[in-house]
């Protein structure tokens, strides 16, 4: 009785130990936790996981449905050795003075476990810095700082503005690592857009950087993913030998990539889980009838493939040979090669066939969606009126889509005028060598083609030296393309504050250009055939030839105002800086929005500074602010471009300026008619300071700064040059017509 007592002992004794050396679970284990699927050697309870090492011990809180290996969550686990979890960031946030008021720094213990050479260090602010910390067999320190005054403009990278990444190159065996981010010191203005820092390590190109979202709160996102390795034991395969758990079942063994330990992997042709060796382990992979593009077999004809453990192969009928070089097969019997040539050359001439009709049914699908394109957008209805009364000055040439393409070279992109929200402007050259800008606008509403073909011809009748002209239009594409004539010295923003033209404009020059662009407003609300307000004045809509000719651009966004009515209520549009306070504020468009416009343009010839400002000082920012200020306090000198000034023309400045003044008064009655600014400007290049527009300077500053403290923080959201020449086709939706 007590031999068999010991041989019992003893079989349990082997049984452990086989258990042991094979390492594997019981049949019972849970496989998943809410949605990540566990997978061995990791396990959640005793004889589901390795058992030589507790770190493969995971927990699944069935409350939130969440594995967690201790408290860390785990997001999924792969069997070459990496584990992916979720980790909290670490972040300091101080008040406005400076003074840390919250913070929450990390150290994170990984027991048997490692940090991946797969990770980045970030740190997410501006003017702080952070480091990284690991401890193992080898300790290790890094960091990162960011600088920056505002937010940056571009999103993405973290180049060190708001934003610094840095690999980290993390000791083999990383056990234990400790982030802490920090403010530099005295750096407080940074505080209204970022008034917290963070730092953290996450998986590599798993962080994208969003200046306006990060910078402001992160702790939105409380959370990165990070690669952490694992591997079997301690010893190397060489070393384990055949006592390692891989090699049972069409498995092998690799030396982990982490310093320690080795990680198991199915042989080529079988695939599962290596470390197991039930039916859930590395099985044979039937390369003849998967669809994975990985493991499919490469024979010509899937009828030859025959699946064998580990592989296949490509085996042929009788009768035919198996050519290796493209994994088909061939008929034996080489009498059959010339039936084979001639049902190539058959079937190739089939093919040939079929292309040509092809191509005659594409040709033709072309055509008629091109004449759907041309009706729908009031092609038929625009050649009714060219042939009929009533436009006997109209001059509209109608190009076609194919012309449009050889004139831009197929909308090269080296043919791009300009670029922005409202379209892009090409430079297209006709057969006749003419060069002309072409404006090919977004996709708009063609619910009101009928007033897109009215304003076309209207446009076309507007016959002014100081006008760009409209040529003709494109109606075979989607939307309208409108062709112009083409000015070639850029816009009078450019020469006003660019760098690629000569030397800077003279008084007599801006002044000339100042009485143009006045004439041309009070011809467009006084003389055209239908009253236009043009609704988007600025430099930037304002081309000069090679003679410094003023042209008026981008009628895109204008306004035809029936002879009955003095004012429309309409979608606000414009660009910020030049808009109308009062058209902003109530919605009602009448000429003086352009009078108000103006207004600012001449201002931007008076003191060669642009409408609106972020480095000039907070009450300064808008152009109109800037001079109202200057004029209260006796500084006018100080704001006007000194390139101008000479003792001989301070008095026409003068009374340029009131006339700037009276253009830009926030109520729109009391500001003067265009034809009366025109006259005013024009008495100044007859006559030195004749007729005084105003002895006494209108009303007190405040009253023209209305409104446009809220317009001066939105930015200038237009697009400049041709680019703003905005396809009438669209006029009757983004504006609101």
């Amino acid at each position: 009785m007590k031999m068999h007592s010991v041989f019992l002992v003893a079989i349990f004794f082997c049984l452990a130990c086989t258990e042991l050396v094979n390492g594997q679970p019981r049949n019972d284990c849970q496989t998943s936790c809410g949605n990540v699927t566990i997978e061995y050697p990791f396990g959640t309870s005793q004889g589901c996981y390795y058992a030589d090492d507790p770190s493969f011990s995971l927990t699944c809180n069935e409350t939130d449905q969440k594995l967690l290996f201790g408290n860390i969550e785990v997001i999924n686990m792969s069997p070459s050795g990496e584990l992916r979890v979720w980790k909290n960031i670490s972040y300091a946030c101080y008040n406005s003075t400076g003074n840390l008021t919250d913070y929450s720094y990390h150290t994170t213990t990984l027991g048997n476990l490692s940090l991946s050479r797969k990770n980045e260090f970030t740190i997410v602010g501006c003017n702080a810095y952070a480091y990284l910390s690991t401890f193992g067999t080898q300790n290790y320190s890094t960091g990162c700082i960011s600088a920056c005054d505002s937010p940056p403009a571009e999103n993405g990278g973290c180049n060190g503005a708001g934003c610094c990444s840095t690999d980290v190159s993390v000791p083999l065996g990383s056990r234990e690592y400790r982030t802490r981010p920090a403010r530099l010191a005295s750096m407080t203005s940074v505080y209204d857009f970022n008034p917290c820092i963070y730092a953290f390590l996450t998986e590599n190109s798993t962080f994208h950087f969003d200046a306006l979202e990060d910078l402001k709160n992160l702790r939105n996102v409380n959370k990165f993913p990070l690669v952490l390795d694992w591997s079997i034991g301690h010893q190397t395969c060489e070393q384990v030998g055949n006592r390692s758990i891989c090699g049972l079942n069409n498995s092998t063994c690799f030396n982990s990539t982490r310093g320690t330990g080795y990680n198991c992997k199915c042989l080529e042709g079988f695939e599962g889980n290596p470390y197991l060796s039930n039916e859930h382990g590395c099985q044979d992979i039937n390369e003849c009838t998967t669809n994975s593009t990985i493991y499919k077999h490469n024979c010509s004809d899937p009828s030859t493939c025959r699946n064998k453990v580990g592989g296949f192969d490509c085996k042929c009928k009788s009768g035919y040979r198996l050519d290796t070089t493209n994994m088909s097969c061939k008929r034996k019997d080489f009498g059959w090669a010339t039936i084979l040539l001639g049902t190539i050359i058959g079937f190739l001439s089939l093919l040939l066939l079929i292309s040509c009709v092809q191509q005659r049914m594409k040709q033709r699908k072309t055509a008629e969606l091109r004449q759907k394109f041309f009706q729908q957008n009031g092609g038929g209805m625009l050649v009714q009126r060219l042939s009929g009364p009533g436009t006997p000055n109209a001059n509209v040439k109608i190009f076609t889509e194919e012309g449009m393409k050889t004139s831009t070279n197929g909308y090269d992109q080296s043919r791009i005028l300009g670029q922005g929200g409202q379209g892009t402007v090409y430079k297209g050259i006709l057969p006749d060598n003419s060069i002309v800008a072409i404006k090919k606008a977004r996709l708009g509403d063609n619910s009101q083609v009928e007033q897109f073909i009215n304003e076309v011809l209207v446009l076309s009748q507007i016959n002014h030296r100081n006008v760009v002209k409209l040529l003709g239009c494109c109606l075979e594409t989607e939307v309208p393309l409108l062709v112009y004539e083409f000015i070639n010295s850029g816009t009078l923003f450019d020469h006003l504050h660019g760098s690629l033209f000569g030397p800077s404009l003279t008084w007599e020059q801006r002044l000339r250009i100042a009485v143009e662009i006045a004439g041309t407003l009070a011809y467009l609300h006084s003389s055209a055939s239908i009253p236009i307000i043009h609704r988007d004045v600025k430099t930037a809509n304002i081309l000069l030839d090679e003679n410094l000719t003023a042209k008026v651009a981008d009628f895109g966004a204008s306004r035809l105002i029936p002879m009955d009515k003095e004012q429309l209520t309409t979608m606000v549009q414009g660009t910020i800086g030049y808009l109308d306070p009062e058209y902003y504020h109530t919605g009602l468009l009448n000429e003086k929005s352009d009078v108000y416009s103006f207004g600012v343009v001449v201002m931007e010839l008076l003191t060669g500074q642009k409408a609106l400002c972020f480095e000039r000082p907070q009450q300064s920012k808008h152009l109109v602010n800037y001079i109202a200020s200057a004029m209260k306090e006796n500084r006018l000198h100080e704001v006007i471009d000194e390139k101008v000034i000479n003792e001989k023309n301070w008095k026409e400045i003068e009374e340029a300026v009131r006339v700037a003044m009276e253009c830009t008064r926030v109520t729109g009655e009391e500001r003067p008619l265009m034809k009366e600014v025109a006259a005013k400007l024009e008495g100044l290049t007859v006559t030195k300071a004749k007729h005084q527009w105003s002895d006494q300077y209108p009303g007190e500053v405040t009253e023209n700064l209305v409104g446009v403290g809220i317009l001066s923080e939105q930015g200038d959201t237009s697009s400049t040059g041709y680019d703003s020449i905005k396809n009438v086709a669209s006029m009757h939706v983004a504006a609101g017509r």
